[in-house]
């Protein structure tokens, strides 16, 4: 159910209701105290940020990530008199904070849209005894109008913005008051990552929804600003960066409760389903290799490469079953192993491989094109309860999903088009880019830019790899290819509205300023991916399989040798892991990630050439 028309601008008699209630309060307890309340969950930063943090970003109606300001949120003491007012000395360290950020980031800004847009009959107004939740009224200045009326359930308090305290036994008279325009909005206090949220007015009936999430009952802190404004009539600044709240089909708290239990499960599950499934296969791979040798490892090898394909589609059927932790990490554990044996039956070597990463591309292309939540669910999706993507698809499914379209082309030629001629085998590789970009980077569906970037300079690579050009027009076509596509994804978005990252970012940005924000937060979030301990580790480990291949360059490359097509995917794919990582803001993720599809698809290769050949041992 969208909201109605917005009134005519800076219309005075709409009274907004914010109450905020006490903490550890569910969606589904806040929705059974009245059914007129829209219930849904909301994002209140990104990652786990404090309270005042939250509260200054649905005044900002703007987020970034805490390591990108330059210092610490300092205490935000509130102090009482006739005009409730935050101590200047830490109202300035804010100010200063927000400006030095790489983002148009305006402590107060909600406060002062209202006063400033309605020509000063209208505000922003806080009751004495909300504690922190006065944060909400603040203005640029850090000035705090108090509202005289503790209780706003009837109609005695002025209309604007009226910030309060409540109980969930206080909502129904909330609701019973309301009239016309009237708008509530219950919402738990931070620093919980998901809040329970209801609203209630005119046109809110369903879930609660936005397009910063575009998931059925879940909203972001910073999507209150731009509500309020439009439910005041008053226009939403620029720097605004959330979106209109509406409601949107039945409404179903249960449905919201279950999303709430889904963004807990996933950090707690993903840990047991995905590296603990790595770390046996390997281990069984690697016991069979000692017991048994070489001959072992022919056979684990080409099992171990195809279960790890199958990883992330059998995440996404464990969403759609809604299955338990315990169900979830069964089947990855085991099904990834029982799909690549039945696969390598069905279709032996390269054939087999070529399958293997058609199912599980071709699975999330599906689920994105038919607008299905499951890709955004999975556990190695974008991760909605972090706070920072709500769709599309996350940066490890980018590596993924990038490495295996182009080793699936180079599986599938190998198989089924060993003599295809060179252009026969460039036009394939650029045309299941395309076509898979086409998917995975306009906001309508994937809404990741990076794979509009890597996947056709993946693509071209690895056309070059069997082409014979000069080298002049070689790097002229390697670096055409994915400009042109960036192009084609902008014209997109413009076109269909995609309203992602690329759109919202760099298509609107207000100038250079906002663009060099963008490439400077890009740069600082990159390199604080490279610097997290784990991740340190792990590259470790990534540079020295790089070095060991380089040393050994002539043994790997024989193993390809009679397979121009094959050798061509893994350049290919080795190159579009190199440029994700160089321009993603998780770079050092992508190389992971990416580098571990490539080193499994050289065992691949091994086993296929130690089969064939019957290389020494």
């Amino acid at each position: 159910m969208a909201p109605p028309e917005p009134p005519p601008l800076g219309a005075t008699g709409v009274r907004v209701t914010v109450a905020f209630l006490p903490r550890g309060i569910g969606p589904l307890e806040l929705s059974q105290v009245d059914a007129r309340l829209a219930p849904g969950i909301a994002s209140s930063g990104l990652g786990r940020v404090p309270a005042n943090q939250s509260y200054l970003d649905m005044t900002q109606g703007a987020r970034v990530w805490s390591s990108l300001y330059g210092e610490k949120l300092p205490r935000l003491p509130a102090r009482s008199s006739k005009t409730l007012r935050i101590d200047q000395r830490h109202w300035r360290r804010v100010i200063a904070r927000a400006r030095a950020a790489p983002a148009e980031i305006v402590p107060g800004l909600l406060a002062a849209q209202v006063r400033e847009a309605s020509g000063g009959r209208l505000a922003v107004r806080a009751a004495l005894g909300v504690g922190a939740s006065a944060i909400f009224a603040a203005d640029r200045d850090g000035r705090i109008e108090r509202l005289k009326r503790i209780d706003c359930a009837g109609r005695g308090c002025p209309p604007g913005v009226n910030v309060v305290r409540a109980s969930l036994d206080d909502l129904p008279r909330y609701v019973a008051g309301l009239r016309g325009r009237d708008l509530l909005i219950a919402i738990e206090r931070p620093p919980r990552a998901q809040l329970a949220i209801g609203i209630a007015g005119a046109g809110f009936g369903g879930n609660l929804t936005s397009d910063s999430t575009r998931t059925a009952g879940y909203v972001t802190a910073t999507d209150l600003a731009p509500t309020i404004l439009a439910r005041l009539g008053l226009p939403v600044p620029a720097a605004v960066e959330g979106r209109l709240i509406r409601s949107e089909g039945r409404r179903d708290p249960a449905a919201v409760r279950a999303l709430e239990r889904r963004f807990d499960a996933i950090p707690a599950r993903r840990g047991p389903a995905i590296r603990r499934s790595l770390a046996v296969w390997l281990a069984l791979v690697g016991a069979l290799a000692l017991a048994y040798g070489a001959r072992a490892g022919r056979l684990a090898l080409p099992l171990l490469a195809l279960s790890a394909v199958y990883l992330p589609a059998l995440l996404l059927l464990a969403v759609a079953l809604d299955a338990s932790r315990t169900v979830e990490v069964g089947l990855v554990m085991l099904g990834g192993p029982a799909l690549a044996a039945l696969t390598l039956r069905l279709a032996s070597g390269y054939a087999g491989l070529a399958v293997a990463c058609a199912v599980t591309v071709g699975a999330h292309l599906a689920d994105l094109v038919a607008g299905s939540p499951l890709t955004s669910l999975s556990l190695l999706g974008p991760n909605p309860g972090l706070g920072a993507r709500f769709y599309g698809i996350g940066n490890e499914l980018e590596a993924a999903l990038v490495v295996l379209v182009l080793i699936a082309t180079a599986a599938g030629l190998v198989a089924w088009a060993p003599r295809a001629d060179p252009r026969t085998v460039t036009a394939a590789f650029l045309g299941a880019a395309l076509l898979v970009a086409a998917i995975l980077a306009p906001g309508r569906f994937g809404a990741d830019v990076g794979a509009a970037i890597s996947l056709p300079a993946g693509a071209m690579v690895a056309g070059l790899a069997v082409l014979r050009l000069g080298r002049r027009r070689a790097l002229a076509l390697a670096l055409a290819v994915p400009l042109l596509a960036l192009a084609a994804l902008a014209g997109a978005d413009l076109v269909a509205g995609g309203d992602a990252h690329l759109s919202r970012s760099v298509l609107e940005a207000g100038g250079l300023d906002e663009l060099a924000d963008v490439a400077e937060r890009r740069l600082r979030l990159s390199a604080r991916s490279f610097a997290r301990p784990v991740n340190l580790v792990l590259l470790g480990v990534v540079a020295g399989l790089a070095g060991l291949g380089l040393a050994r360059r002539r043994q790997v490359a024989a193993w390809f040798a009679g397979r121009p097509a094959a050798r061509a995917g893994f350049i290919g794919a080795l190159a579009a892991t190199v440029i994700g990582g160089l321009t993603n803001d998780s770079g050092a993720l992508l190389l992971i990630v990416g580098a571990a599809y490539l080193a499994l698809y050289v065992g691949f290769a091994w086993s296929q050439a130690a089969a064939t050949m019957r290389e020494p041992e």
